[in-house]
């Protein structure tokens, strides 16, 4: 049996789901993997508004973190994650970038680096361009794009601050520090959306 394994997951959502908004979407999410048998939450950042990437593609994303325990394997969790997303509408064939009702992605599973580290850093290497058409076959982690997006690590610096990436060495705190002003512009908390009270 897997040990408890520490995972990093980053929620975000710009579209009500058919039975609730936003941030209800994101608070139902993480009460369902929370009440998984498999799975338990142990930290929660704070939602963030977020500008849609790219600029005018949307309605502004509310993004969160969360860290939690699992016996799942790495594979087995992202399923999981999948089929919560499909409880909520996600339609996985809209486009990489697109308007969604809900997100879940598995952002870090302990220090595992899969499929190895040249496929890792050839996917964190790849251009701005390919990413928008190329999708990998296999689980890539930790996600190859973690250490570019504002929208993930300032939630995640909230929770799991000394996170180390096991490609870079580098903390959620320094790949943050690290980015550049555009990666986090227009991003601010949210104070008046409840977070998620869980059992």
């Amino acid at each position: 049996m897997i040990q408890n394994k520490l995972a990093l997951i980053a929620l975000g959502a710009n579209l009500p789901s058919a039975a609730a908004d936003v941030g209800e979407t994101l608070r139902s999410a993480a009460r369902i993997l929370h009440e998984n048998r498999n799975t338990t939450i142990t930290t929660f950042s704070r939602f963030w508004k977020t500008p849609a990437m790219p600029a005018g593609s949307g309605p502004d994303f509310v993004n969160a973190a969360l860290t939690l325990r699992t016996t799942l394997s790495a594979p087995d969790l992202l399923a999981l994650l999948h089929d919560i997303e499909a409880r909520f509408g996600r339609d996985r064939g809209t486009g990489r970038w697109s308007a969604r009702v809900l997100d879940l992605d598995l952002i870090g599973y302990d220090d595992l680096v899969l499929p190895d580290r040249n496929i890792q850093q050839d996917w964190m290497a790849l251009s701005p361009e390919r990413q928008k058409i190329d999708t990998p076959e296999n689980l890539i982690l930790p996600h190859p794009r973690l250490q570019d997006r504002g929208f993930v690590l300032a939630p995640l610096a909230e929770i799991a601050p000394e996170w180390i990436h096991p490609v870079t060495g580098q903390s959620v705190t320094k790949m943050l520090a690290g980015l550049p002003d555009e990666a986090i512009r227009g991003m601010t908390p949210f104070t008046a959306l409840e977070m998620p009270v869980l059992p």
